[in-house]
C-alpha cells in the first residue's frame, strides 16, 4: 500500500508542482485564473484514482472495499499537497512576488470598490494588515497552502473508492 501512496502521490505531486514553479519561477506571475489552479489539481489528482485502481487490481487481486480504497487515495492526496505546498513555499522563496501584498492590496480594492465607508474602508486596511502578519509565519502559510488543495483530493479519493470497490467497475485484465 506504502509503495501505491509514495509512487502515485509522487507523480500527482509533480503534475501540480511543476506548472506553479515554472509559472512562478520561470515567467514571474501567479496563474492567471483560479480556474486553470483546480484544473491542474483535478488532472494531477486523477493519480489517486489511479493509484487506488493499480493497488486493487495488483495487490488484492482486484477486490478492495471502500475504507481501504479511500485510505490510498487519501494517502496520495497528502503525499500530492505536501508537494504543492513545497512547490509554493520555493516559489515564495526564489521569485519577486509577494502574495501577501498582492492579497492585501485586493482586500483593500474590493473594499474600496463596493463603495465602502471610511470606517469600512480602515477596517479593511486593519484586515488586511492581520493577514499579511499572519501570512508571514511558515507555520500558519503552510497549512493554509495545503488545505487549498487538500478538499479537491478528498472529494476525489471519496468518488475513486466509491467507484473502485465494486470489483466490475473497470476490471483487471483478465479478470471475468
Amino acid at each position: 500500500m506504502t509503495s501505491s501512496i509514495v509512487r502515485y502521490g509522487i507523480i500527482a505531486g509533480l503534475i501540480v508542482a511543476i506548472p506553479m514553479l515554472w509559472q512562478m519561477l520561470v515567467r514571474g506571475e501567479l496563474a492567471e485564473s483560479l480556474l486553470l489552479g483546480y484544473a491542474i489539481m483535478i488532472v494531477a489528482l486523477t493519480a489517486v484514482f489511479l493509484g487506488v485502481k493499480q493497488y486493487r487490481d495488483k495487490k488484492l487481486g482486484g477486490v478492495i472495499r471502500f475504507l481501504p480504497a479511500l485510505g490510498v487515495g487519501l494517502g496520495i492526496s497528502t503525499v500530492a499537497c505536501l508537494f504543492y505546498v513545497a512547490a509554493w513555499e520555493i516559489s515564495l522563496a526564489f521569485s519577486d512576488f509577494d502574495f501577501a501584498r498582492f492579497y492585501t492590496n485586493a482586500m483593500i480594492e474590493a473594499a474600496k470598490a463596493k463603495n465602502a465607508s471610511p470606517a469600512e474602508i480602515q477596517q479593511a486596511v486593519t484586515d488586511a494588515q492581520s493577514f499579511a502578519k499572519m501570512y508571514a509565519n511558515p507555520l500558519v502559510r503552510m497549512p493554509i497552502t495545503f488545505v487549498e488543495m487538500f478538499p479537491v483530493g478528498v472529494l476525489i479519493s471519496l468518488i475513486s473508492a466509491g467507484l473502485l470497490r465494486n470489483s466490475k467497475f473497470l476490471p483487471a485484465r483478465g479478470a471475468n
